[in-house]
């Protein structure tokens, strides 16, 4: 279904029916990402809502850096709470997703009932990790020369991408999904509204410290996020919090989907 969001028109699946379990993509995904959980937990008795974010999949895709900005996106969040008259869910991110829930969980503390994030730590964690993390982000720095990155990551039938995902993920998918007009921009303009090169030398981003309960999952095949990054996103939540590392690549979802179900099964009261 189409629902508003903070000024645009966001692609929403909704299924099931009892507490909502709200499914958050990153880059270069969209909902599509999570059809491997959206039927386990519409089973187990949820009521499921995946958007397409701003941007992607089949959502709006506004020109301008700033309108990728992360107070827009949790804007958008919360409108399609609100829509659905959802007032309290289960928030599960990966990849942008997961930065997007965290400071969803952060700045939205009365809507989130538990926080998980896969792949992706709290970003005042993610700021602070090692040199090591700095390196696997070379190509974020790359994200933000507009034209360059569009140009490197699409020529020769988007040979690049499809080097870089090395496999991974649903890159026929993307490859469609970034070439529809303005799209492969848009994804790019959350790195660059949201991390662009000054963020590195900054100090950590300052959020209320989390009261949900939290559950942080890595991969140990992820060749962009270093395992810091998430264990050290303890320090900023006051709930509980359970960390779980899991064999995949970055790809969580889609290649370590039975033991991802099981986890969220188990975290989620009955």
């Amino acid at each position: 279904m189409k629902l508003q969001g903070n000024g645009v028109e966001l692609e929403v699946g909704v299924q099931g029916e009892g507490p909502a379990v709200l499914l958050l993509h990153g880059f270069p995904d969209s909902s599509h990402l999570w059809r491997k959980q959206v039927p386990v937990l519409v089973e187990a008795g949820f009521k499921v809502v995946a958007p397409d974010q701003r941007g992607f999949g089949a959502s709006d895709k506004p020109e301008g850096v700033d309108n990728y900005n992360i107070l827009n996106i949790l804007e958008d969040t919360r409108s399609i709470l609100d829509a659905l008259g959802i007032d309290k869910a289960h928030v599960v991110g990966h990849d942008w997703g997961a930065a997007v829930a965290w400071t969803f969980a952060s700045l939205y503390q009365d809507r989130v009932a538990s926080l998980v994030a896969l792949s992706v730590g709290h970003p005042a964690a993610f700021g602070a990790a090692s040199y090591e993390q700095l390196q696997r982000s070379w190509y974020m720095f790359m994200f933000q020369f507009e034209g360059v990155a569009e140009e490197w990551l699409s020529r020769n039938d988007f040979e690049f991408l499809r080097s870089w995902i090395g496999g991974g993920g649903d890159i026929e998918r993307y490859v469609e999904d970034l070439s529809r007009p303005g799209a492969l921009t848009a994804g790019l303009n959350w790195y660059r509204a949201n991390l662009p090169p000054q963020t590195w030398i900054s100090e950590p981003l300052e959020l209320p410290a989390i009261s949900a309960p939290t559950l942080g999952i890595w991969s140990t095949g992820d060749d962009a996020l270093t395992e810091d990054q998430m264990t050290d996103s303890q320090k900023y939540v006051q709930g509980p919090w359970r960390y779980e590392r899991v064999e995949a690549s970055h790809w969580i979802p889609l290649e370590a989907a039975d033991r991802l179900n099981e986890l969220l099964l188990d975290f989620y009261p009955s």
